[in-house]
Formats: C-alpha cells, structure tokens, sequence
C-alpha cells in the first residue's frame, strides 16, 4: 500500500477555472484511509463510540417498531436504503476528524456544533439523498408488489416466500440491480461532498457534487475498491443485529474523511 501523496502535476480540475482538483491516488489507497480513520476513533474514542451507539439504538429502535405495527417486511429495503443516508449521518465524525486534524477540542459539545458549518449547502445536498432513499423505499415496495402479487408474509414465513417462491430469483436480481444504481447514484453525489461543505464553509452545493463524481471518474479502481469495503463493513454490522454498527459506522466516517482530504486540494 502506497502512502505518498500524488504530485500536483497529476491533479485533475473539476472545472476549468480555478476550483478544487482531484489527485490521482494509488488504487489500494483506500485501506490507508481506513488505518487513518481507525486512528481518530482511537484519538476520539468517547465521541466516536457514542456516535456509533446511537445508530445502534436507533437502528434497533426502528426495527422493533416495524416488528410491532406488521410492517417488518420494510426492514430489508429500509436497511438497504440506510447506506444511502449514511453519509449525511457522518457529518458529527467528519467534524471529529476535521477538529483532530486541526488540533481542536472534539468533545461532543464541539461535534453537536457541526451543523452550523456550511448548514444550508448541507441541507440541499440532505434533500437529494433523502429523495434517493425514499425513491428507494418506494421502488423495493412496487417490485415486490408486482412479483408476490399482493402476497403479505408473515414473520415465520418471510424468508420463505422471498428466498424460495418461483419468482424469487427474478424478484431479488431485479431489486439488486435498481439498488445498486441508486447506491452509486449516492455514492457518486457524496463520496466527498459533504466533508468538503463542512470544511470549505465557502464552498456550495453544486460545485461538492461535481467534485464527488470527479474524484469517482479520476480514481476508478480506488473508488471501487472503498466502496466495496464500506458495503461489506455495513453489512457485517447489519448482520449482527446492528451491533457492529457500533464500530462500522465511526470507522468508515472517520475515513471518509481521510478520503476527501487525500483526493481533494483546493487552489
């Protein structure tokens, strides 16, 4: 794994006038990214802990409310459609890193703050990926709709009639498939959007996105390769009933912003 930086001669612009640009990085540079979070949870372990805690009780919260109004068949799409808002969500653990970086308290009273950096832009950028997750929600209850014909299971029998009815292999591609393009749809809007809002207080919406799906065009394979790892980490924290959330959540904020800051520079 490489850890020099790129050079500024292989920066790419995002615009042709002056504007952020994009360094070309090594294609493994992501796991560096992951030791660099790891190292903010340990540098903030009380703020980063806490953080992952209260996705847990909210996650488990949630569940159990869908588990007690009959509705519990929207627990996977919803679980699916959490990794689309997770990036908004994070913005507490970019605050953390980006105070750490700066050599400022980052004690929860400084991170609760982290809303008011550049809250407008925020909150454009939060309508988007709330509109891609409700589209979401509202795609995985139309297909499952039209594949199970009206068919409401029971909690004893969900995986059943999901896993082993004749249709479910078309029902599960097909849902993987419109899953995975909004996922990059996400992916590409925020990979580094919202850590540059919060540090660049200056900077707008428009021209974060642009970054975002710049770094994702410049940096094919690495990009590929962090968002391989950011959906096994969720997975395996969903998997075991949330809790792993607990660490998965912080460690891939915290990295998220080690990733903007490696493959951002501004003029």
């Amino acid at each position: 794994m490489s850890e020099s930086p790129a050079t500024a001669s292989r920066a790419v612009p995002v615009f042709a006038t002056p504007s952020p640009e994009i360094r070309l990085v090594p294609h493994d540079r992501p796991w560096l990214w992951l030791q660099r979070g790891w190292a903010d949870m340990a540098a903030a372990p009380r703020v980063s802990l806490a953080y992952g805690g209260i996705v847990v009780g909210l996650s488990l919260a949630l569940a159990a409310a869908l588990l007690g109004t009959g509705l519990f068949y929207l627990l996977l799409p919803l679980a699916g459609g959490f990794m689309l808002l997770a990036p908004l969500l994070a913005v507490g653990l970019y605050e953390t890193s980006r105070r750490l970086a700066a050599g400022e308290p980052a004690d929860l009273t400084a991170v609760r703050a982290a809303w008011r950096r550049n809250g407008g832009q925020i909150g454009l950028l939060a309508v988007a990926l709330l509109l891609l997750h409700f589209t979401w929600v509202r795609v995985a209850m139309l297909l499952y709709a039209l594949f199970f014909n009206g068919v409401n299971p029971t909690l004893d029998n969900l995986v059943h009639v999901v896993f082993n009815s004749p249709v479910s292999l078309p029902f599960l591609v097909t849902g993987t498939l419109l899953g995975a393009v909004l996922a990059l749809a996400a992916f590409a809007l925020s990979a580094v959007s919202i850590p540059m809002l919060l540090d660049r207080e200056e900077a707008n919406a428009f021209t974060a996105i642009a970054t975002s799906v710049t770094a994702l065009k410049v940096n094919p394979r690495a990009m590929a390769l962090w968002a391989g790892i950011i959906v096994f980490f969720t997975a395996v924290g969903m998997a075991t009933l949330f809790a792993g959330l607990a660490v998965a959540m912080p460690l891939i904020g915290h990295a998220t912003w080690h990733a903007y800051r490696d493959l951002v520079r501004h003029p």
